[in-house]
């Protein structure tokens, strides 16, 4: 009986062993796939396969532009330490005569891609602008001369058009949105007339704003880019274009930036079709909420965009909308920022209906905007006179068509601030001559006696809260204790 049950507890433990094995093997197979696949997706093979499939159709772009007013001579002496009393000026007229004065032609290299087999090509603005002449070369070796269909220069995007042939090589637009920091991307241009040159890298960051313009909204990538690689594209693993090379960082290495394709397309699409970008126009001055604003405000998150001026006769000021209203959404998305509202207003057809939440008072309201054309220069820019000064070290003056005048002032409500004194409560709080108090303690200003009136009722001790505008910063808070 003994013996049986030795037997049969050792068939139990070599099943139990037989089983540990099997379940450790199957597990160490389990992880194993994954974390090959992740080795093959951080660190690819080769690069080959997707740059041979997309160089045929990215192109070495040649061009030429006439420069008005300096020939050979004047370029190399006529910018002397002398200036205008140059000595050797009358030398070169003398032996040169009007020489010095001859246009001459200057040459520059950039790089594009094709979207399709008619010959349209995606480029930098900055490459081809103001060409007299543009001239494509493929990787096969083909030249053709190109025209210019349409430009925006807002977002540094061109695009051209070979003058003849068909069935020309193309590369697909992917989905800039859904690129992830950390992934894999490859340049293709023409860096310092370099054709075809292939570089590697991975997305180091999205949405940069580097102060190139209104639109600003760059992937920043660590893929060697440099110039003559500007209007190339930025493909992801899949051989689609992502981006448009487009900048670097002087003096930077391993910094390069890329438009991303989601902005470029419809841009593309409104220069293929009209030649031009239209863009929608709202008719406001805005600026980000900081904290001091979100507090003041009750705004928690300090997601919205404070409405610094409302352009008279514009579609904002049409609509309702006033100054100090704080814009949460556009046509049902949440505002968060500056940027955000100027690029959805910009996507709005002219013409159209746009739904806008603001909240005014601590209530939410929506107007109903019809949208008008965005133009350049309708960006937001920024006497005996009776005087009061107070505890605070402060002395206002009211708002009168001279001072408006001279500060070059829109603002038709609030006391300007005239002097502060030195060491005050008021200068240690950072107000400054020339900001326009608009409210004292939430209490609407429009005169000195309103301002005198408000601050009166402030006890010693008690905290002023002062809304105003700064011509240089837009509206602030300005936080200090009677």
């Amino acid at each position: 009986m003994n013996i049986q049950l030795n037997t049969v507890a050792k068939r139990k433990t070599v099943i139990a062993i037989v089983f540990i094995m099997v379940g450790f093997l199957w597990l160490s197979d389990f992880y194993s796939i994954p974390c090959a696949e992740a080795r093959s997706y951080l660190v690819p093979e080769s690069f080959s396969g997707l740059a041979e499939m997309a160089s045929p159709a990215v192109v070495n772009i040649r061009t030429v532009k006439t420069v008005k007013g300096g020939g050979r001579v004047f370029r190399h002496f006529g910018g002397g330490p002398f200036r205008d009393n140059d000595p050797f000026q009358d030398f070169f007229k003398k032996f040169f005569g009007d020489e010095q004065q001859r246009d001459f032609k200057q040459r520059s290299l950039g790089s594009g891609f094709i979207i399709n087999e008619d010959g349209y090509i995606v480029t930098n603005n900055h490459v081809i602008e103001d060409a007299d002449e543009i001239e494509v070369k493929l990787k096969n070796g083909d030249e053709y001369e190109a025209e210019i269909v349409g430009r925006d220069p807002n977002t540094d995007l061109a695009l051209i058009k070979v003058k003849s042939g068909s069935n020309f090589p193309s590369v697909k637009l992917g989905d800039s949105d859904a690129l992830k920091v950390g992934q894999w991307v490859v340049a293709i241009g023409n860096p310092f007339g370099l054709e075809h040159t292939v570089t590697a890298g991975i997305v180091s960051a999205k949405g940069r704003v580097i102060g190139s313009g209104p639109y600003d909204d760059f992937i920043q990538t660590d893929a060697s880019i440099n110039p003559g690689n500007s209007g190339g594209p930025l493909l992801n693993m899949k051989g689609e274009v992502v981006g448009i090379n487009t900048a670097i960082v002087a003096s930077g290495q391993g910094i390069g930036f890329a438009i991303p394709v989601s902005l470029a397309k419809g841009i593309v699409d409104q220069l293929k079709s009209h030649g031009e970008v239209t863009r929608g126009w709202l008719g406001v001055g805005i600026q980000d909420l900081s904290s001091e604003l979100a507090e003041y405000y009750g705004i928690e998150n300090k997601e919205g965009v404070l409405v610094t001026e409302v352009f008279e006769g514009d579609p904002a000021d049409k609509a309702g909308i006033r100054a100090k209203d704080i814009i949460l959404g556009v046509n049902g998305k949440n505002i968060k920022t500056t940027r955000e509202l100027t690029r959805a207003i910009a996507d709005i057809g002219v013409g159209e209906i746009a739904t806008i939440k603001v909240l005014r008072g601590g209530q939410e309201k929506t107007f109903r905007v019809e949208i008008a054309k965005r133009e350049d220069d309708k960006l937001a820019s920024g006497s005996k006179k009776k005087e009061h000064k107070d505890e605070l070290g402060i002395r206002v003056s009211k708002l009168t068509p001279e001072v408006t005048r001279r500060f070059n002032i829109k603002e038709s409500e609030g006391v300007i601030v005239a002097g502060v004194e030195a060491g005050s409560k008021g200068e240690k709080a950072g107000i400054m001559t020339g900001d326009i108090i608009k409210e004292v303690n939430h209490k609407t200003i429009k005169t000195v006696e309103d301002y005198t009136d408000a601050i009166g009722k402030v006890k010693t001790g008690e905290a002023v809260n002062m809304f105003i505008r700064r011509m240089s910063s837009g509206f602030m808070v300005i936080k200090m204790t009677k």
